[in-house]
């Protein structure tokens, strides 16, 4: 199935996105993830690929997303990153995604890691984009943008000028980095759709738990601390129960802003947890089914 057309029948989409085991936790841990999550009415569920770009990263994630379309009957989208790929190397990767049925893609660059060299038949992703379009498009294609700029761009402008090239190049459908502060996701949606971006646009939106979790991911994401989350972890920075509810609760509130503001679709990085990934479908499941049949 082609994403991109669930758009012409629902108002809001829900996704889940989870990740392949780290080499230091067991492979079938993800089978458990999966089989819990079961139950939680997904649209589609995507399927990261790891750092580091290599071809046992790269099998997890066809080999997860396959599992999720065969015996969960979910959609899978399976990331693809190109920052260390060649040309032969995505063939050989988009040639095993039509093996499995994986017709959805989410096209990256990539993290640039400085103890692997990036190669040099792909600088961004839209220039995977466009050489899958060029050889393979059958394949729906889906990207990322940054409702608070790509660390790397100049200004928020020349993000979304590359951005657009993105869609020119084969892009249905964007997901954001996430985010905590919902004012900058609706200046960045204004901004875009004044540049020409009409593709729908979700919601990226990851729960923060723990205080480890918010150093680590603004660091990463360059995502900001609205005051409201900040004081929840100055509050609760030492009870850990107590800050696990907390971080749930301001994920659902802003979800529920999200949608009351017409947001296409809710993005939910899971971290493959299951209690995380059910309580937050749980709060929100009747809200987006109001929206997607209106009485």
């Amino acid at each position: 199935m082609n994403i991109s057309e669930l758009f012409n029948h629902k108002k809001t989409l829900f996704s889940l996105e989870i990740f392949p085991p780290k080499k230091d936790t067991p492979y079938n841990a993800i089978y458990n993830t999966l089989l819990k999550m079961r139950g939680i009415p997904a649209d589609f569920i995507s399927v990261t690929y790891g750092a580091g770009g290599s071809k046992a990263q790269q099998d997890k994630t066809i080999e997860i997303a396959s599992l999720i379309l065969r015996t969960y009957h979910t959609e899978p989208v399976a990331h693809l990153t190109c920052v260390n790929a060649d040309k032969e190397q995505v063939l050989e990767t988009l040639r095993q995604f039509k093996e499995n049925n994986v017709e959805n893609i989410m096209v990256l660059r990539g993290d640039i890691s400085p103890d692997c060299p990036p190669k040099t038949d792909f600088k961004y992703a839209s220039d995977l984009a466009a050489f899958i379009k060029a050889h393979e498009p059958g394949f729906n294609l889906m990207g990322a943008c940054y409702p608070e700029r790509h660390y790397q761009a100049e200004s928020m402008e020349k993000d979304i000028e590359h951005l657009k090239i993105k869609i020119d190049n084969g892009i249905t459908h964007l997901i954001t980095q996430l985010f905590f502060d919902n004012e900058r996701f609706y200046a960045f949606r204004d901004k875009a759709e004044k540049a020409g971006v009409t593709v729908p646009i979700e919601a990226g939106i990851m729960p923060i738990t723990n205080p480890r979790q918010i150093e680590r991911t603004v660091a990463l994401s360059g995502a900001s601390v609205p005051v409201k989350l900040q004081r929840l972890f100055d509050r609760y920075g030492k009870n850990e129960k107590a800050l696990f509810d907390a971080g749930i609760h301001y994920a659902i509130e802003q979800i529920m802003d999200l949608i009351a503001n017409d947001v296409r679709g809710i993005h939910l990085y899971t971290m493959n947890n299951v209690e995380i990934a059910t309580r937050v479908s749980d709060a929100v499941q009747n809200i987006i089914e109001a929206e997607n049949n209106p009485q």
